[in-house]
């Protein structure tokens, strides 16, 4: 078909005839420099990375440099190998774990005494402040855990939100650390309780100087503070690893507690007690809880359970002897009942005595310079229950 003067006409097309080929003009393409041949780039090394537990309780990382697939095989004492020891990192003293590698989850909750930092030197920050005030703040807590029949982790979790948040402030007024309080402790009921009790009976608790708008915003102000960071190893976590590390059996399962109820509500007793007194940030979670299990065991039986060494916690161990001594002058902590707790969970419910006395009388065995154990030895006789008195109902 053709296309002339605007007529278009048809032509006859020889069949045998080869299709007419059509080409494209070329562009003439700009003068190119000469290629050269391109040399591979030169490749990373990589690295693998394995831990060696030793018997002594260190760790050392051995990274050795190996070759990459592609290259070809070379003689491997040619590779140079960096040993280096990290401080931070123990034998695990966790079993093998059929649902995680042990090692992976001890280096995590070790990583976690690093990420979290706590000091009481946050009340240089605020000049108003006191000692004594931190102290009847925390009792408070315990108490309205007790009223709430709140977890023993959720008490510790709200005092580390506290002091942690405080860490980030400066010239807090007295009169709001009872919403700091109450608003950390709201904060830590939604992580660790399965049914955590609604706002405005945290509202409610505080006798109305905090309302329910108060400790929202509140809240908010406390998680940016944090930057969300709320997931710490508390000392009440680390006791009952060491707990149940030590009472561990054969074939049993790791996550059923199988320690004995009450010695370990007589340790959490010694751990409350200890960290109402603001000088308890001097130390790391895990030393005090390996210190306050010190106190009812031998120091093989904590250095199995925490890798820890004698000279690694006997400061925390000295320090934490005067609380004990008050202790044992008390009737020892007893089981109570929880109308909506299963007898197996009583022993995590965070309970209350009368802390306030008992670290008046302990710092005033600190101030007399009262003899200390320079080793721990095991508590043998289990004190007589004390006469308890009965929480009010919840309001």
């Amino acid at each position: 078909m053709s296309r002339r003067s605007g007529c278009i006409t048809l032509q006859a097309r020889d069949s045998n005839a080869p299709e007419p080929i059509v080409r494209v003009p070329l562009k003439r393409r700009k003068s190119e420099p000469s290629k050269r041949k391109l040399q591979p780039a030169a490749k990373k090394q990589s690295y693998e990375i394995q831990t060696c537990w030793s018997d002594d309780g260190a760790s050392p990382c051995v990274l050795i440099e190996t070759p990459h697939k592609e290259l070809e095989p070379s003689d491997p004492a040619s590779f140079r190998q960096y040993i280096f020891k990290n401080l931070f990192i123990k034998a695990s003293p966790l079993p093998r774990l059929s649902w995680a590698s042990s090692d992976d989850v001890w280096i995590k909750m070790l990583n976690k005494e690093l990420k979290y930092v706590h000091d009481q030197s946050y009340l240089q920050r605020h000049p108003r402040l006191q000692p004594k005030m931190r102290a009847i703040l925390l009792d408070w807590l315990l108490e309205v855990s007790e009223v709430y029949s709140l977890h023993r982790q959720t008490a510790y979790l709200a005092q580390d939100f506290f002091d942690r948040f405080m860490l980030t402030q400066e010239n807090v007024n007295k009169d709001h650390l009872q919403l700091v309080g109450i608003t950390a402790l709201f904060i830590a009921s939604k992580i660790e309780e399965i049914y955590p009790p609604k706002i405005y009976k945290f509202a409610n608790v505080t006798d109305g100087a905090c309302n329910m708008w108060d400790i929202q915003r509140t809240e908010l102000h406390i998680l940016k503070a944090l930057d969300w960071n709320l997931c710490p190893e508390t000392p009440i976590s680390w006791l009952k690893l060491y707990a149940q590390v030590e009472a561990q059996k054969d074939d049993e399962n790791f996550l059923v507690p199988q320690f004995s109820q009450e010695t370990y509500i007589q340790i959490t007793q010694l751990l409350d007690l200890c960290m109402m007194d603001i000088a308890s940030l001097d130390f790391s979670y895990s030393v005090l809880a390996a210190a306050a299990f010190c106190h009812f065991s031998t120091f093989d039986v904590v250095h199995k359970v925490s890798g820890l060494t004698w000279e690694s916690v006997s400061a925390c161990v000295r320090w934490m002897s005067p609380f004990m001594d008050t202790l044992r002058s008390e009737a020892a902590p007893q089981l109570k009942n929880f109308p909506e707790v299963k007898a197996d969970d009583r022993h995590n419910i965070q309970t209350h005595v009368s802390y306030l006395e008992l670290l008046r009388k302990a710092q005033e065995c600190q101030t007399d310079g009262s003899d200390c154990r320079m080793s721990p030895v095991a508590v043998g006789a289990i004190l007589t229950p004390p006469s308890s008195t009965e929480k009010p109902a919840n309001p």
